[in-house]
């Protein structure tokens, strides 16, 4: 059953050329904010300490930075409430040198006049091992987007191929653009997050792909234009269902699912937005821009098709002993 029905196809190519500007735009926004303010990296990237510590009354924010400050090894510590007014996130640059020093027990001691409270967990990675993370982190996006382009032009041919690889980029720059401007800490947590949406926003552009695949053999038209109008229509009803309720998951994940998956929750918000628009707006309109024929595709089809059938002659000829 289709939530959405419609009668005549919705005329989504011809304003392509509006929505590729404004997908150009926000993806060179993306790229400048990236070259400009950088990313926000955190502990798993950029090394050093974490430490989260919860009181029993409201966290004295202010006071835990000004006695860090008075120590040489924890200036300019980050103090951050984490959750709750109870609980507070120390981040420093600083890991312990030696198996004698303990990190934490030293900022135990350090704050220890500022209340009653536990340590309840210290992560610390050293700058070597959080530089060997950065490398793998983008070494595991080329790859997967390097499979993505051989299994797109295996299944289809390469200007579809190219279309959805360029989507995937539009994706992930907007989505970063989003994590960079508002200094979301880049962790292992939002690399797994854009890994996720390199899968989803390449299964809805799939989707999109293989109904104008089947367009265009069943749409009478030989306009382009309107075999993925009609295409891009009949897939409407289940994009916008699937769509919206991962939206909605994710957006219950984002309000109540606490401090730790805040950026990893988010970051699937923004991309599930983006990759929904993206299957529409940006990779069927690539393949006007790409020059793609329907003329040529179903010649080649008929070809095709030909030539099975002569091999399927032929096969049953030499089953039945005539050749």
């Amino acid at each position: 059953m289709e939530a959405l029905k419609f009668n005549q196809s919705v005329g989504f190519m011809k304003n392509s050329m509006k929505f590729g500007t404004v997908s150009l735009i926000l993806v060179l926004a993306s790229w400048v904010l990236l070259a400009t303010k950088g990313f926000n990296f955190g502990i798993d990237f950029a090394g050093g300490t974490l430490i989260q510590v919860q009181y029993d009354t409201k966290a004295p924010v202010q006071k835990v930075r000004d006695v860090l400050n008075q120590t040489e090894q924890f200036k300019g510590a980050n103090v951050t409430y984490f959750g709750n007014e109870k609980e507070i996130i120390i981040k420093i640059k600083t890991v312990s040198t030696t198996v004698g020093d303990d990190v934490g027990d030293n900022i135990k001691k350090a704050i220890a006049t500022t209340g009653n409270f536990e340590i309840r967990r210290v992560d610390m990675v050293g700058p070597k091992v959080g530089d060997e993370l950065k490398e793998k982190g983008v070494m595991s996006m080329f790859l997967a987007i390097l499979g993505i382009l051989f299994y797109v032009s295996f299944r289809f041919e390469w200007r579809f191929a190219l279309a959805s690889v360029l989507a995937l980029v539009h994706d992930i720059s907007i989505t970063i653009g989003a994590l960079v401007l508002l200094q979301i800490e880049i962790n292992l947590d939002i690399l797994a997050a854009i890994l996720t949406l390199l899968g989803y926003s390449l299964n809805d552009t799939i989707i999109v792909f293989d109904r104008i695949r089947e367009g265009l053999q069943s749409v009478k038209s030989s306009k382009l234009e309107d075999v993925i109008d009609d295409s891009v229509t009949r897939t409407l009803s289940r994009t916008t269902l699937t769509s919206l309720t991962t939206f909605f998951v994710v957006l219950v994940l984002y309000l109540f699912g606490g401090e730790i998956i805040n950026g990893f929750s988010f970051t699937l918000l923004v991309g599930l937005t983006v990759g929904t628009y993206s299957s529409i707006f940006v990779a069927s309109p690539m393949l006007l821009w790409f020059k793609f024929s329907v003329v040529d595709y179903r010649t080649k089809q008929v070809q095709r098709e030909k030539r099975e059938r002569e091999k399927d002659k032929m096969r049953a000829q030499f089953e039945q002993g005539v050749l």
